[in-house]
Formats: C-alpha cells, structure tokens, sequence
C-alpha cells in the first residue's frame, strides 16, 4: 500500500472564495515569485469541447483524481456513469456535491473505496503534479485500476519534467507564508516514460483545443497458466479481505 500523505490546505481560504465566486483570479506561485494561473472560470463551468473529448473515452465505473468544483463527475453521472470524485479541498467537495457529483475528501494516497476496480481515472486540469512525484502517483494510479483499466491524464501543452513547491495565491501576495506544497508539471513525453515503469501502457494520445491528453491502460492481469505463483496456493477468502468501513462510501448529494 502507498504511504498516505496528509491533505494539503490547498490555500483554503483563497481557494474557496474563489469557488464561490466561479472566478479566479488564482495561481500557484512558485518560491522565485513565478505565477501558473488556475482557470477556476473553465472549472466551474460545464464540461467544453476538450473535456468531452477526454469524457468520451471514459468506461466503466469512473474515479476524478482532484475533481475539483467537479464539472466532469457531475457530467459523467448525469450521462449515466458511475463516477466519484476526490480531492483535498473541502470546498471542491462542497461545490461537487452541489451540482450533482459524488465526492469524498481524501488524497489519492489515502484508502479509497473499489482499490483495483475502477473502469477509468481520471487526471486533468495539472492533476498530474499531484504531490510533486509523478513516478509515486502513476504507481499509485495503477494500483487503483482494474486490470485493463483506462487512465486518462492530462499533460502540459510543451514538453517538460519539472518538480516545485508552490503555493495558492490570488496575486496579491495574500497566501498564508509556508503554506506551501510540492507540484509537478510533466509534457506527454515525459508524462508516458513514468507511465510505463508504472506499468501503464500507452493507449491514445491527442489534442483538443490546445490541451493534450494521454489514455494509458494498466497492463492486464496475467492468466494462472502464465502464472509463476504455485498452483496450489491456497486462496484468499472473502473474511481475509480488507473491507470499506462507511467512512469509504461516497457522500452524495442529498
């Protein structure tokens, strides 16, 4: 299992006020004062044309890794999907679950529910700088999906492999000092070479209103005549499994 890390505050104040407001501006602002905007409008807003591009592809049941305002769980369950989101905002979920999304708040190292079953993940909008290490969080992605499972990431339109911290800002300088976090921003290729030590391989790969994306599938299982495992071993029962208390139930809307 992944080492759990703690939700960040996410500049929570910042953060949420602009959630509220469905308008930034927002950025993550890097320690030498260099500013990545956050298109807080696009997230609040209904899925556009690059999303559905990526909301296509989706099968299965669906997990938005750092749904934020939860533009895109809420679109894949009114088209019928049965989607989640988290992230470790509570804002975000609050905002989810207002416009018809499941949500829980929880990191992605946390203890999910359905662990190895999901159809499909989902990380857009950055999400691939989750945590600042892209080789632990594919790792940890891979451990999520079903054998045959669909990843769909979103990389940064130019190619890159960059780790920083940063922190939420609004422009003014107005973030908590040492609120800050680590951050990663990855291109398609260096987003595909952690994909395959991960053991995800690639799928599709386009572009769609400036933004790229990558579906990456986990390798499928291997059938017991490939096995290396003794063909005698004995089987784990129902009662040897670890069980989802109810905290890993997802919130719905009420």
């Amino acid at each position: 299992m992944s080492t759990v890390v703690p939700p960040t505050p996410w500049g929570a104040d910042l953060y949420e006020e602009a959630l509220r407001a469905g308008r930034g501006p927002l950025f993550l602002r890097r320690a030498d004062g260099w500013l990545l905007p956050l298109d807080v409008e696009r997230w609040c807003a209904a899925p556009d044309p690059a999303d559905r591009s990526a909301l296509r592809r989706c099968a299965g049941a669906v997990l938005d890794i750092g749904c934020g305002p939860g533009r895109l769980v809420a679109a894949l369950a009114s088209g019928g999907h049965r989607a989640l989101g988290i992230d470790v905002s509570e804002a975000a979920v609050r905002h989810t679950l207002r416009i018809g999304g499941s949500a829980l708040r929880r990191s992605v190292f946390d203890p999910l529910p359905g662990e190895g079953r999901w159809g499909t993940a989902l990380l857009m909008d950055g999400n691939v700088g989750i945590g600042g290490d892209p080789a632990a969080l594919l790792v940890r992605v891979a451990e999520l999906l079903a054998p045959g499972g669909l990843l769909i990431a979103e990389a940064a339109p130019v190619e890159m492999d960059e780790r920083v911290r940063v922190r939420v800002d609004d422009g003014t300088g107005r973030a908590r000092p040492g609120a800050t976090f680590p951050w990663a921003r990855l291109g398609a290729a260096a987003l595909l070479g952690y994909a395959r030590r991960a053991g995800l391989r690639p799928a599709d790969q386009w572009t769609a209103d400036g933004r790229c994306f990558v579906a990456l599938r986990r390798r499928a299982a291997r059938s017991a005549s490939h096995s290396a495992e003794p063909a005698k071993r004995p089987a784990v029962t129902s009662s040897q499994r670890a069980r989802n208390t109810s905290a890993d139930s997802p919130v719905t809307r009420s």
